[in-house]
């Protein structure tokens, strides 16, 4: 490959990962600093709202670039990211210790359940907060609001099944448009109020808080809006990469984000009634219009990224066994990431239409949001500590030392959260909470019905060897017979004999297996064992970002004579 094709791959990726990577962070200038002044728990100093900044500036340090950037994206399953692949990673590290494993495995299960929480909170909060700056346009038009967000969620939704292969090719160029815009406002009001920019310092921040310890501990509520979407840099790294998305942050969205925050403050700190609105406040009462419309584009893009991440993650979920299997359409014939799973899409829909007419605003509804983004990186945290200690192998006090202070930073977040469960909280926590019923519901009646069947099952070569001691009558073609478990006889298969008596000229006895890693290459995906007789195991492996499927290998499966030994599938494919 050559450098410039490099280069260029380079900055295409880069482009694609701020449209779908940073849609939903970039769009948390337009309601977080707004809702931590708005909890009414500080009075309007200007050592407050430096103070106030500064642990903007170094939340978004320590949380999204120290833990998500620097760490996190380290550890990558196979190049996949995201909680399931987390998930797989360390319990797989810890697979000689079965009671660790599986408090892992329920841990992350219930991380993996409450993103869908998130997944509902998120979509509404962000295109609700674009949209109520048509108030700060015109006060008569707040009786719009409302029904204007319920009409773009739906044509969001709506569009779904066409997939996002057309519309996905804008993302980044408008996201990158919308980091732009945000960092000139922000810029425009700092020139007018450069002091705001001391905030920067974490002595502001280290003063607020041995100030304000109580206070402080009750804003991290809000102080997390600023984090949104932080999940997103590590769950989409096998679409982009690594340096794609730490390019893309630390060139791009980081800046952009800490000015518009240092404009808000620096218009908050000449005109305190801004708090209203700061974000549409910043701008030009003629650039205002024209902003809600890009803010709104911006808005439904961090949705549109969220809502193909639930798809994603179903689809990874029913892989590993814990959803049913679901009706998922593919809408790219080049990208096999691409699906479109109708259920999870009117589901999330309904989910979304409820929280917004219940909540209302985006104030309230920033109430709700929290306790799933926290749980989640709580449980990033704990599950990180257990690879970095026995999946790379590095001494306790390493591991300690790389987790330790994140893991206590997240506890704080997740503790003051908590005090918002009555307020809305409960919402997403009840979705996460009903979600993770299911799966472990599913989960734990495959288990059973498994045992049953193991309890029951026949040894399949010891059956055959009896069967054609006298034989049936064999008929021409070929017979597949599905088994959830290699080396026992499937019940078709008695039924077969029981009432027709009679057996196909070859039998292939399938099972099927989902492996907790990402991706099972071809050459490891179909192993098959001659049985005798014209009969063959098949064992196809799939890992959980793999498209299953039964019908495709099977054609291409050339038997090579009689051998006792297992083939892989580069001895036997035709």
């Amino acid at each position: 490959m050559s450098v410039s094709h490099t280069k260029s791959s380079l900055g295409a990726l880069t482009l694609g990962a701020l449209g779908v990577v940073y849609g939903d962070i970039g769009t948390s200038v337009l309601y977080a600093l707004k809702e931590v002044f708005a909890t009414g728990l500080v009075g309007f100093t200007p050592d407050n709202v430096l103070g106030i900044l500064s642990l903007f500036v170094w939340t978004l340090t320590l949380i999204v670039s120290f833990k998500y950037v620097v760490l996190v994206l380290r550890a990558d399953n196979h190049g996949e990211g995201g909680l399931v692949a987390m998930l797989a990673l360390a319990s797989t590290a810890v697979q000689d210790k079965p009671h660790l494993r599986r408090v892992l495995l329920v841990v992350g299960i219930f991380g993996t359940a409450l993103f869908y929480g998130d997944g509902v909170i998120t979509p509404a909060i962000s295109v609700l907060s674009a949209v109520e700056g048509l108030q700060v346009f015109s006060p008569a038009l707040s009786h719009w609001v409302i029904p204007l967000t319920l009409a773009i969620l739906f044509v969001l939704f709506w569009v779904q099944r066409r997939g996002t292969g057309g519309i996905g090719k804008f993302f980044g160029p408008l996201t990158l448009v919308w980091f732009v815009v945000i960092a000139i406002l922000g810029v425009m009001h700092i020139a007018h109020n450069p002091e705001v920019l001391w905030a920067l310092s974490p002595h502001y921040a280290a003063a607020f808080v041995a100030a304000n310890p109580a206070t402080s501990f009750l804003m991290l509520g809000a102080l997390v809006l600023c984090v949104t979407g932080a999940e997103a840099l590590y769950a989409d790294m096998g679409h982009f990469g690594k340096k794609p998305i730490r390019l893309a942050w630390f060139s791009m969205v980081m800046p952009a984000l800490i000015l518009n925050y240092m404009g808000q403050g620096a218009l908050l700190l000449r005109e305190p009634e801004a708090i209203e609105n700061p974000f549409f406040l910043m701008a030009p009462e003629w650039a205002v219009l024209p902003l809600i419309g890009l803010a709104t584009m911006a808005t439904v893009i961090a949705s549109q990224a969220l809502i193909s991440g639930a798809f994603s993650v179903t689809k990874q979920v029913i892989q590993l066994g814990f959803l049913p299997r679901l009706q998922i359409h593919h809408t790219s014939a080049k990208d096999t990431g691409q699906v479109y799973i109708p259920l999870v899409n009117w589901g999330l829909f309904a989910a979304i239409v409820l929280a917004v007419v219940l909540f209302q605003s985006s104030a309230n509804l920033a109430s709700a949001y929290g306790i799933a983004v926290t749980t989640d990186m709580l449980i990033t945290t704990v599950l990180t500590f257990f690879v970095v200690r026995y999946a790379w192998h590095y001494p306790l006090w390493v591991c300690l030392a790389a987790t330790g202070v994140f893991a206590v930073v997240d506890i704080f977040f997740f503790a003051s959260n908590l005090l918002k469960l009555f307020e809305g909280g409960w919402f997403p926590l009840l979705i996460g909470t009903l979600v993770f019923t299911l799966m472990v519901t599913w989960s734990k009646g495959r288990e059973l019905l498994a045992k049953r069947q193991a309890d029951e099952a026949m040894d399949l070569s010891g059956f055959l060897d009896a069967v054609f001691a006298g034989p049936p009558a064999r008929v021409e073609g070929t017979a597949v017979f599905l088994s959830p478990q290699a080396g026992v006889v499937p019940s078709a298969l008695l039924h077969n004999l029981k009432h027709n008596k009679v057996l196909h000229a070859q039998n292939l006895f399938v099972s099927v297996h989902s492996l907790s890693v990402p991706w099972v290459g071809l050459n490891e995906r179909v192993r098959v064992q001659p049985l005798g007789h014209d009969c063959w195991q098949v064992e196809l492996s799939f890992g959980f970002k793999n498209e299953p499927g039964i019908i495709m290998p099977l054609p291409a499966i050339r038997v090579n004579g009689d051998c006792s030994e297992n083939l892989p599938m580069s001895d036997i494919l035709g």
